[in-house]
This record gives C-alpha cells, structure tokens and sequence, in this order.
C-alpha cells in the first residue's frame, strides 16, 4: 500500500513521517497487520539488522513511592501486594545484575521508586555502579532514579553512568488525568538534564491508559523531539490493586501496530519492548522482534517477566541474534553524535561500553514495569478491549517475587 512505501522510504532517509500517516498506521486493519510488520521490519534491519539488545533490570528500592501515578503498583495508595524494601546494598545490587548479564545482557538498568534522589541517595548509587563495573567489564549502566536537581546528572556521568532513564509516559495534554504530584514538563525538564550531561537519553511511553491515537502519536513525537537514543514502549500491566486493575484495553495487534507507528517515527533509535509484552502480545511477541530492537530479559520491577531461558529461546527461533558486548547498539551517525557530546556507551559510543536498555518502573515512575501499575481513569482513548475487561486478570499479572530484594534466585 502506498502508506506503507512511502513510510519506509523515510524511515530509510530518517525522515519524519506526517502525523497523519502516523495515525494511519494506528488506523490500519488486521488485514493490512502483517503488511506493517513487514514494512516496519525493513526500516528495523537498515539501522539495526538483526539483533536483538538484552537489557536487565535491578529494582534497587521497591514500593512506598510518595507519588501518585495511577498506573504504578508502587504508587503512593497502591494496594497491590508487591515487595517493598529499602535500598539494595551495592555488593546486593551487583549480584543481582550479574545474573542478568550472565544470561546476555549488554545493559543493566537501576531503578529506584520515589519521586526522585537525594544527593546522598545519587552517591549510593554511583557506589552501586561502580560495583557492578568492577565486576563486569564493559556493561553498560543506565539509572532510573525519577525527577534530577541541578547537578545530579553531571554526578551520575561522573560516577560511571552511561545513560539515564525517564519516561513522559503519554501526551502532554492528558497527562494531568494520570498524575497530580509533578507535571509532564517536570519529566521533561529531566530528559533534557541527563542529555545535557552527555548521559544517552532513555525515555518512552506506556500505552493502554485509555489514551487516543492521537495522544500516542504526540508522546511519540514529543519523543523525537527530545532526541532520545532509546524508546521503551510500555503496556499497561493492569495490577490488582491499583486504578486499573480491571481495564484491558489492548489486544495483540494493536500492541504490533503501535509498535510500528514508533519505529516509523524514531527509526533509527532503539526501540524497546518494555514492561507488558507478555502480558498482551502472548504469542505474538516474535513477531514484535521485526519492528523493535531491544527487549528487558527476564523479570521487572515488580511484576514477573517469562523465562529468561525462553526469551533466548524466542529471539533465536524468530531467526534474530542477540547483540554481542562488542557491538555497537546504534547506528554510527548516532552514536557519533553521543561521543561527540560528551555521552556513554547507552549508545556505543564511548570506549570500554556496551549498549543500553531499560524500561522498568521506579522513581517518578519511570521505566518499563511502571507500566505494570494501574493506570488512570478511562481517558477516552482507542480501545480494543477484550472480553477480559470485567475483572482482574491474576492470571496473567504474576507480582514478582525472586530476585532483587528476596532470598531467591532472579530470572535471568
């Protein structure tokens, strides 16, 4: 179809699309689905080929968040049952990442709930990164430590980070129905602290709040915008508990389509499946791997992920193979921008690094499970709810209960 063609043209040229082609491609068929994987796999494999980056998470304080983002278990109110602990110790937190890095993760994400760091809560953490690069010889560190101060960033870079999480989450024009104690310029304010100190910018969205198709085609947009090297692209994880627990507002293919419409829009930046694939692309998570190019290994925040074992499973049976310590994750044209600027390996770009990843919940809500709290108030979006909307679904929302903050081994 010509929408599709001229997408890719772009795409391939880096080239923005219009934002109604944008909304069309949300608008698109199940008919036309497979024709938009396809195409968006093309741009994929011009920047990315076919690797896959692993990316790990390390919940390094769980629950008690004094904020109010309706779609996060750890919000403040949330009665979903998940662990809640107080600062991981750095030997704690190291280990913990190993064993994501073991299973071939190029990225270890650090996430703390909260609204954000204190200077001394920034010094714990730059302990705890330079642990876990003791230990793992060019790993790459990215923090999620929610809303920075003056000065934070340029901290963080000093003490080894290579990247720095915060997601807006959704538009600008609905993001005060999701959130009432910090504002949607507050988080973009951060964004732009951590590029200006030369961190690579993580930042993403989370989709099935009730948002429209115009909503995700602005938060997209606004993503490009801001530069981000990488893009997590979240679904709702609807815990029990939480605002959300009984709102199932996305099936498969629309997951696939709204994966499409962000790398149309972001081509050649890394596009991560975040917090909820399991969940709502179930079996259809292969073919996500033709339009993304990075996926979280094993568990989240709070929430369990599947196997880590059958995620390798998964990336090698679709024919992909995960990114070696070696590569460099972006595109040389950005990559050299990020050195150029002063940035960390999130991209590749500096010596001794390895790639990025993220999406996790954790400060101000920020990463991949954030997605895995509840969510806000129906907000007149697209939905394409199925029959599962009239009540909790513990079957598939498993609360985490391994790995970082237990006795028990993680998922990696």
């Amino acid at each position: 179809m010509d929408l599709l063609n001229t997408l890719v043209e772009k795409g391939l040229r880096r080239e923005s699309p219009t934002r109604e082609e944008a909304l069309a491609v949300l608008a698109t068929s199940d008919d036309e689905l497979l024709d938009v994987v396809a195409a968006a796999g093309k741009v994929r494999r011009q920047w990315f080929g076919r690797r896959v980056k692993l990316n790990y998470l390390v919940n390094l304080k769980s629950g008690l968040c004094p904020e109010d983002c309706s779609y996060c278990s750890q919000r403040l109110g949330s009665k979903a049952d998940i662990l809640k602990y107080t600062w991981l110790k750095p030997d704690e937190a190291s280990e913990a990442a190993a064993a994501g890095i073991a299973g071939g993760a190029k990225r270890v994400c650090l996430v703390a709930s909260g609204r954000g760091p204190t200077d001394r809560d920034v010094e714990r953490v730059g302990r705890t990164i330079e642990a876990i690069k003791e230990q793992n010889e060019g790993v790459e560190v990215c923090a999620c430590l929610g809303l920075l101060s003056d000065g934070q960033a340029e901290r963080l870079k000093s003490a080894g980070a290579d990247a720095y999480n915060h997601n807006l989450n959704t538009s600008e024009g609905t993001y005060g129905e999701i959130t009432t104690t910090h504002t949607y310029a507050d988080r973009v304010d951060t964004v732009q602290k951590a590029h200006a100190a030369g961190l690579s910018a993580c930042s993403g969205l989370i989709a099935g709040m009730g948002e429209t198709d115009e909503d995700l085609v602005d938060v997209v947009f606004a993503l490009r915008e801001l530069d981000s090297d990488s893009v997590p692209v979240n679904f709702l994880i609807p815990f029990e508990g939480t605002p959300l627990a009984k709102e199932w507002n996305l099936s498969p293919q629309r997951c696939l389509r709204i994966l499409a419409m962000v790398r149309f829009v972001c081509p050649d930046v890394e596009v991560r499946i975040a917090g909820g694939r399991e969940v709502h692309l179930r079996s259809m998570q292969p073919l996500a791997l033709h339009i993304a190019n990075s996926i979280f290994l094993g568990d989240y925040l709070t929430s369990e992920g599947q196997a880590g074992k059958a995620d390798l499973d998964m990336i090698a049976d679709a024919g992909f193979e995960v990114e070696g310590a070696g590569t460099t994750t972006l595109p040389k044209h950005r990559a050299d921008a990020l050195a150029a600027a002063g940035g960390g390996c999130g991209s590749g770009a500096a010596a001794g690094c390895g790639s990025h990843a993220d999406t996790a919940g954790g400060g101000c809500g920020s990463h991949a499970d954030a997605a895995a709290g509840g969510g806000c108030g129906p907000c007149g979006g697209h939905a394409e709810a199925p029959a599962e909307t009239s009540e909790a679904r513990t079957d598939l929302v498993a609360v985490r209960r391994r790995g970082a903050g237990t006795d028990l081994a993680p998922n990696a």
